[in-house]
């Protein structure tokens, strides 16, 4: 494959490579062949027109865009490999003049690594972080796993508090109508939870069981419903039940119930045990961090835009990952904040030039120290992995590509970079 290299600016390229005219008209004959049940032609059935009646028809040309991007990943692999580029952000592509019969020229505006000039990283300063578990973060621990198993108990001796469950029917008016989505029934609504309506859970404060009471609010300016705004609005409500939590008893029983041990005092020594772990875990990570930060600090380089740009945009992909697990989706998402995608984006820029700087520093350190995975930790990583995903190991080794192995490695080279520094830095 001929390619052409050229330096437009300092870590930006623009790469030059071609596909044959015999590989592009092969292309464009696969693009037809999916498409050509699509086109009427008269006298023929629907794709059973010769092709070359077809093109003359409709044009060759409709075929290209999708025969240059059936030819542009592995001819762009390629011309990468070829040029020994190291690209770290989403290139932009162009296409020249289509002459046929001659090859195909794409070029590509690519970014490349910058250069990294290294400062001190060995036998860096960092304060040390000491977290001693003390007996109050031992006793708070238990006392939030004792709210966790607490458990509701009906009463019908009192009047409801803040604080109680009541299970209510409710039917809302506004103007002495019934409007849409105000009706419920059997609803548990927790008060001084503030979920319902400003003023709502506090005129079921002091009600009985039985109790019917007529709750007066107001919704406000900012309500999701524009028929509801600002109205003034009557619910009817009953209380059926009044709810109270009741916490266990801190004991030997509790202890059974929430752990594997029998007695209390073999509970809290495993909960002292666990927080210390943690907390021995934070002040590591903290450490690295320190560490990790002089580092970029006493480096020199220049970060490339688009390296940014590409961090963020990753970063949003990955939330949007995340909100897909929850029904969501980022534009839904963007919608019930008020943002708009350019402010998201800010919102994520600091974080994402910390993450690129890192990147750039751990990176070029690794390679002046020569670190990279051996072989039993790269296996250990992939037993992990399959352990984790619940596949064989030989079947996951079979799915993962080359480029995500590299990714692997890339990945474990830049833990054992950053523990490096950790166990060479100086902790005062």
């Amino acid at each position: 494959m001929a390619v052409k290299c050229e330096q437009v600016e300092k870590n930006l390229s623009k790469l030059t490579f071609e596909v044959s005219a015999e590989e592009f008209n092969k292309a464009v004959d696969r693009a037809y062949n999916k498409e050509k049940g699509k086109f009427a032609v008269p006298g023929f059935r629907k794709g059973k027109a010769p092709k070359n009646i077809v093109y003359k028809m409709y044009g060759k040309t409709m075929f290209y865009d999708d025969a240059l991007n059936d030819l542009l990943p592995a001819a762009y692999e390629a011309a990468l490999k070829e040029s020994g580029l190291d690209v770290v952000a989403r290139p932009e592509f162009d296409v020249e003049e289509i002459k046929e019969g001659e090859p195909v020229v794409y070029t590509a505006l690519v970014t490349t690594r910058p250069e990294v000039k290294l400062g001190e990283y060995k036998g860096i300063k960092v304060p040390k972080v000491d977290y001693t578990v003390s007996d109050e973060e031992v006793e708070k621990d238990i006392e939030a796993t004792r709210q966790k198993n607490a458990r509701m108990v009906s009463i019908d001796d009192r009047a409801a508090e803040k604080g109680d469950t009541v299970v209510i029917d409710f039917e809302g008016f506004v103007d002495g109508v019934a409007f849409e989505g105000g009706k419920g029934e059997d609803y548990e609504l927790e008060l001084g939870s503030d979920t319902f309506i400003p003023g709502f859970e506090d005129q079921l404060i002091g009600a009985n069981v039985d109790d019917l009471v007529d709750v007066n609010v107001t919704f406000p300016e900012e309500y999701h419903s524009d028929e509801l705004k600002g109205k003034d609005a009557l619910f009817k409500v009953k209380v059926n039940e009044i709810k109270v939590r009741e916490l266990p008893d801190v004991d030997d029983d509790f202890a059974s119930e929430v752990s594997d041990f029998d007695t209390l005092r073999e509970y809290k020594e495993d909960v002292r045990k666990q927080l210390e772990e943690k907390a021995k875990e934070k002040a590591e990570a903290e450490i690295q961090n320190a560490v990790v930060d002089k580092a970029v600090l006493n480096a020199e380089f220049d970060v490339p835009d688009a390296m940014v740009e590409q961090q963020i945009t990753n970063m949003i992909n990955d939330f949007g990952q995340r909100m897909a697990y929850q029904g969501m989706n980022i534009d839904m998402y963007l919608e019930y904040t008020g943002q708009t995608m350019e402010q998201m984006r800010e919102e994520y820029r600091e974080g994402a030039v910390k993450q690129v700087n890192a990147g750039l520093v751990i990176d070029a350190i690794a390679k002046a120290e020569g670190i990279e995975p051996s072989p039993e930790e790269l296996e250990l990583h992939l037993v992990d992995m399959s352990k984790r995903y619940n596949m064989e190991l030989d079947e996951m080794k079979k799915l993962i590509s080359d480029d995500e192995m590299e990714g692997i490695k890339r990945q474990l080279a830049f833990e054992k970079t950053i523990q490096m520094l950790a166990n060479n830095a100086v902790v005062e």
